[in-house]
């Protein structure tokens, strides 16, 4: 992976923390994954270890849980 990856669903606590991710490292350098407009992601999500969202995926595959927007069981609904 060469750039991180932020996975979230849409909310409030997402979006605020899309935009300090992007602020914080440029984005050029993440992308942004809206597992409600992408749901076909979800798998890949939980696979990589995303447990809740927002979540921040870097280059070495850590997982970074972010505040609490929602548990991956809630994104699936």
């Amino acid at each position: 992976m060469s750039k991180s990856i932020f996975y979230h669903a849409g909310c409030p606590v997402c979006i605020s923390a899309e935009h300090d991710v992007i602020d914080l490292i440029g984005r050029d350098n993440v992308e942004i994954v809206h597992l409600g407009n992408d749901k076909e992601r979800i798998e890949e999500a939980q696979n990589i270890g995303v447990k809740s969202v927002p979540a921040l995926v870097t280059p070495k595959g850590n997982v970074l849980h972010i505040n609490f927007g929602a548990s991956m069981a809630d994104v699936i609904g």
